[in-house]
């Protein structure tokens, strides 16, 4: 391949397409390509920061610490804030997110207060590291998986730690109900977890720029040290607007990943197929090996992801696909152990399976993952033997 193809992002996707293309990848942290994944598990003491490294750009071609100012789409250069300047014929953006810093009163001025944290980024989780001992007063805003995730990482480590979810309960994007109560035992009883829902945080209490206490809107005050902001995240698109690319929620692509210039693709966090945005690893991963075979071949298409979300915490186990809420003539089976805190879950829509949630056992998720992905006709068979060890197959 003799194009020059210059990616801009040096997180997962970025790195996938740096792993199969010849290209020169643009990252604006100062670290390596590293595998977002694993940081609650570092900051959870079970992993070093070496073992989220992602397998290095296979030309050598990887810049850090670069900032993007602008893209020449007319002259095809991306300009950098050093001075520098780069050339494509074929331009990847793979700018990711931002974590979402919700209105608060004490976040005001775009800086935040020392002792107060995103969860987004390796130097993210390095400080929490830093700050994280023992008897230390951690709370966390926000209940979906990012902040489930840094609570129980927080409280692997010592922390007495505060999870306050302003929705009605945690990880709902995720969860139905009746898993979201189990989810929430288990952080309470077997990790110490206090865990607050429907609450709304006000603001932040802090003293010479460091962080001491959140208050909640109905005026309960709670004492931080540490304070982990966990509010999901939003596509960082600034770039593309200022190119004059389609940009709604994210970077307007079609099934090639190419953006409104054909010369220009997005891949990631930052891309939006189909009126979608997906924010997670294996969307990244799945759309960086299409668009290699589209750049490589001129030959493939991305349709969407199907992805599954897997938690680890200790003594449960956490597994989630699709539409774990049933509509109206849905079908929806159920086992339930209240002794072990085991539940499973699946939602069939006609004969096929849109969603399920697993808790405890996940013996069936296997074969319930493939039937959910392969989008294909369940067998007629009872919709019990869906939750067996072996997916009914």
């Amino acid at each position: 391949m003799s194009s020059r193809i210059v990616v801009v992002g040096g997180g997962t996707a970025g790195a996938r397409l740096a792993e199969r293309l010849p290209v020169t990848l643009l990252g604006e942290e100062p670290h390596a390509p590293y595998n977002r994944v694993l940081l609650a598990d570092v900051l959870a003491g079970r992993y070093g920061p070496e073992v989220t490294a992602l397998p290095a750009p296979r030309d050598g071609g990887a810049r850090h610490e670069v900032r993007v100012t602008g893209i020449d789409r007319a002259a095809r250069v991306v300009h950098c804030a050093d001075g520098a300047a780069f050339a494509y014929d074929r331009l990847i953006l793979a700018t990711g997110s931002n974590p979402v810093l919700p209105p608060l009163r004490g976040l005001g001025g775009g800086r935040l207060p020392a002792g107060v944290h995103a969860f987004r980024t390796l130097d993210d989780c390095l400080a929490l590291d830093a700050l994280v001992a023992p008897g230390v007063r951690a709370v966390v805003i926000g209940g979906g998986l990012l902040g489930v995730s840094a609570a129980r990482a927080l409280a692997a480590r010592g922390a007495e730690v505060v999870l306050a979810q302003q929705g009605e309960h945690l990880m709902e994007r995720q969860l139905d109900a009746e898993a979201s109560r189990l989810l929430r035992r288990h952080l309470e009883a077997d990790l110490g977890v206090e865990v607050h829902t429907e609450c709304r945080v006000r603001g932040l209490r802090c003293t010479d720029d460091t962080v001491e206490a959140v208050e909640l809107a109905d005026g309960f005050v709670l004492d931080a040290d540490v304070v982990v902001i966990a509010c999901g995240v939003r596509p960082r698109v600034g770039l593309a607007l200022e190119a004059g690319l389609d940009v709604r929620r994210g970077i307007v692509v079609d099934d090639q990943l190419r953006t409104s210039d054909p010369f220009v693709h997005a891949v990631g966090d930052c891309a939006e197929h189909d009126g979608r945005l997906y924010g997670l690893a294996g969307a990244a991963l799945e759309q960086a090996d299409v668009l290699a075979e589209v750049l490589l071949h001129g030959t493939g298409a991305y349709r969407g992801t199907r992805a599954l979300t897997r938690l680890s915490m200790d003594a449960l186990e956490l597994a989630a696909f699709g539409e774990a809420t049933a509509l109206p003539g849905d079908d929806t089976v159920r086992l339930a152990d209240a002794t072990s805190g085991a539940y499973r879950k699946v939602v069939v829509r006609g004969d096929r399976l849109v969603g399920g949630v697993l808790l405890g056992d996940l013996g069936a998720v296997g074969a319930l993952a493939r039937a959910w992905e392969g989008d294909e006709a369940l067998p007629e068979a009872p919709l019990l033997h869906l939750l067996t060890h072996d997916g009914g197959s």
